[in-house]
């Protein structure tokens, strides 16, 4: 295995040129990326598109692009990007640079990087807290005497790597492919980069296949435009170009749930293909006439114009009289035109930012509601082709119905969190002789779980817990559990027994309280535009409830009673597990129920393990999670260690169990007897 090196700055080493600077231009390709499932197959995309034209350039280390070096490229581009959107969700710059080094033995490399926006969360593999790459301690980089260059230091010993088998499978691939690889922290960036090695750089390099070429970049240019001037034909936005381009924009826009990712995949589909440069506004949704727009993205065809593009549009906003339809709106662009007696040379290009050109203005609106504005500029051009601008104008009616239903969603996430809060305790208390841990992971952040839990003192010195869980989800689930868990306080605390307190609140989910509990769910669904299915359906309701009394000698004494709930698990430190309730029938079913407890002593040592359905029944194709005792089997495991420790294995072990991510809420309880 490659050795796996500390975090380090790119570096230029003394005898090393940048590859092409001896040959030719300079071989450097790089492209941003938005941070979507679509990024990765793109980026493989860009990668071999790049390697093909850099062949074409006649650079004699290209002749060492073997389909080996290329496969390898590809593999490490694609576990680099797939972790950047995994683990930080931003935007993705790539970039594929030749690095070629002199001496007695020249030799060149490629060396790619990869980098996101966001450095609070690690790279998919890293040790929690580490500043380095995983695997190593953060100290600082050792440095060879001669040259002062930081140099690569031996691969850490299998103990020190994590386990392959838990986490970090891809960096171990990316390590065994390059020749060294780490991790760059800077101030809003983290980059992750690669260095492999080119086998050959001598002879002459194969005349490239310039058909092929053109496709590759063409598939590239779908999510990762080159960052260079691109020839356009507005003659192909005909009867099928157009459609298949808005086509394949309401593909990319569908879904996203993020207004400021919307607007990243806006850019990079405005630009380069129908513009040079484009920049996105959008109003704050509960500002007033008064609030000021957000310059939310930035795209220009050459990267060197990003920064002056949106120094110059950020001196002020862009505002569209308040008459202004949907349609395109001739504007001056942003920056002066070169005077007539600055005019540069004739062999010189034009500076990003410095030219003269069209540009046009559109109205983002949906539900008849003004989101933002749109700016798209060409450069060099009197006007924007009649065609083009029609184009934009229907590609812009669909980013509206995109950053509006990423609105929505933000809104009902935002209510849902609020809900939440409210519904489950700020805080459980703490059992003497007891340590306790909690899982709680909602299924859908846009919508209330029916999953609760609750831990709370009693008079008598008697602590109650509560693990709950409500049929269905949203408003109707969130109305019953606003009720549960404030009527299980009450009686409890009123000093009724473990199954006393389950029989009155069978009654209560039974009698009147439960009509205006519906009552409730339909007024929050109606002001929430939700159609409801038969609104006299009975809210059924899952429960665990339980009593905890500390013993004199130490552990406690536990009295628990299961109500269609999966049973809690006992563990004993010897590894053995076994039920430590009956089941009996669910609350809100049936009127005369009486519900009986079980009696237990929870000794030092021992675990309860306490879970909703959304553990026992989580599904991989046809099997389930705890068939064949599969729940027991994992708890079995966890002989031995604390109650946080086993509720991280138990999550792990759920997630883990199917590819795709839990589609039910995912809520366990741990108590453990010190």
């Amino acid at each position: 295995m490659a050795p796996i090196p500390l975090q380090r700055d790119t570096v230029q080493r003394p005898g090393t040129t940048r590859a092409g600077y001896a040959h030719g231009p300079r071989l450097a390709s790089r492209t941003s990326l938005p941070g979507i499932p679509l990024a990765p197959s793109a980026s493989r995309r860009f990668v071999r598109a790049a390697l093909a034209e850099w062949t074409g350039l006649g650079v004699p280390a290209a002749v060492g692009f073997s389909d080996r070096l290329a496969d390898d490229a590809v593999t490490v581009t694609n576990e680099l990007v797939t972790n950047a959107v995994v683990h930080a969700g931003t935007t993705v710059d790539l970039v594929l640079r030749l690095e070629e080094e002199g001496g007695d033995e020249p030799s060149a490399a490629l060396v790619l990087e990869v980098t996101d926006h966001h450095p609070a969360r690690p790279v998919g593999g890293d040790e929690p807290g580490a500043t380095g790459a995983p695997g190593r301690k953060a100290t600082d980089p050792t440095t060879d005497p001669a040259t002062g260059s930081p140099t690569e230091l031996p691969a850490e010993s299998a103990a020190g790597l994590p386990d392959p088998a838990e986490y970090g499978r891809g960096l171990q691939l990316v390590a065994t492919l390059a020749e060294s690889w780490g991790i760059t922290y800077r101030t809003g960036l983290k980059t992750v980069w690669a260095r492999l090695p080119v086998d050959d750089w001598s002879g002459p390099p194969a005349p490239p296949d310039r058909d092929a070429l053109r496709r590759g970049l063409r598939a590239a240019e779908i999510l990762a435009p080159a960052a260079r001037r691109t020839e356009r034909d507005d003659a192909v936005w005909d009867s099928r170009g157009a459609p298949a381009f808005l086509a394949e924009a309401s593909d990319l826009l569908a879904g996203q749930l993020d207004e400021d990712l919307v607007a990243a995949i806006a850019g990079q589909l405005l630009v380069p293909r129908l513009a040079d440069w484009c920049a996105i506004w959008l109003e704050a949704e509960n500002g007033g006439p008064g609030a000021e727009p957000r310059l939310a993205r930035v795209w220009h065809s050459d990267e060197t114009g990003t920064e002056p593009l949106r120094t110059a549009l950020e001196r002020e906003p862009l505002r569209l009289p308040a008459d202004v339809g949907s349609g395109p709106v001739s504007v001056p662009v942003p920056w002066p035109a070169h005077p007539a007696e600055e005019h540069p040379p004739a062999d010189e290009a034009p500076q990003p930012g410095a030219r003269d050109g069209a540009a046009l203005a559109f109205r983002i609106t949906a539900g008849g509601r003004a989101l933002g504005t749109v700016l798209v500029g060409r450069e060099g051009v009197a006007q924007v082709p009649e065609a083009v601008a029609s184009l934009i104008e229907d590609f812009v009616r669909r980013l509206g119905l995109a950053v509006g239903a990423a609105r929505a969603y933000t809104r009902q996430a935002t209510i849902s969190r609020i809900l939440q809060r409210g519904l489950l305790p700020s805080k459980v208390a703490e059992i003497p002789g007891v340590t306790s841990a909690l899982v709680y992971e909602p299924s859908d952040d846009g919508v209330v779980g029916g999953d609760f839990y609750d831990i709370f003192p009693c008079p008598g010195d008697r602590w109650c817990f509560v693990l709950g869980d409500v049929q269905g989800s949203g408003p109707e689930a969130a109305v019953v559990t606003g009720l549960a868990r404030p009527w299980l306080r009450l009686l409890s605390r009123e000093g009724f027994g473990v199954g006393e307190v389950l029989d009155r609140l069978n009654r209560l989910l039974l009698d009147d309280a439960m009509e205006a509990a519906e009552a409730a769910a339909l007024m929050v669904a109606a002001a929430g535009g939700r159609q409801l299915h038969d609104g006299s359906q009975s809210r059924f309701l899952s429960l665990l409830y339980g009593e905890v009394v500390p013993l004199p000698g130490g552990g406690v004494r536990c009295t628990v009673v299961s109500a269609g709930h999966p049973l809690p698990l006992l563990l004993r430190p010897d590894g053995s597990v076994h039920p430590a309730a009956e089941p009996q029938v669910l609350l809100g079913v049936v009127e005369d129920v009486a519900y009986e407890s079980q009696t237990f002593d929870l000794e030092p040592g021992d675990t309860l393990l306490c879970v909703t359905d959304g553990v026992t029944e989580r599904r991989s194709g046809p099997l389930m999670f705890d068939d064949g005792d599969g729940l027991a089997r994992v708890l079995a495991g966890c002989a031995g260690l604390p109650a946080d420790a086993t509720a991280e294995r138990i999550r792990r072990a759920v997630h883990e169990f199917a590819e795709q991510p839990p589609d039910d809420d995912v809520a366990l309880l741990v108590l453990h007897a010190d």
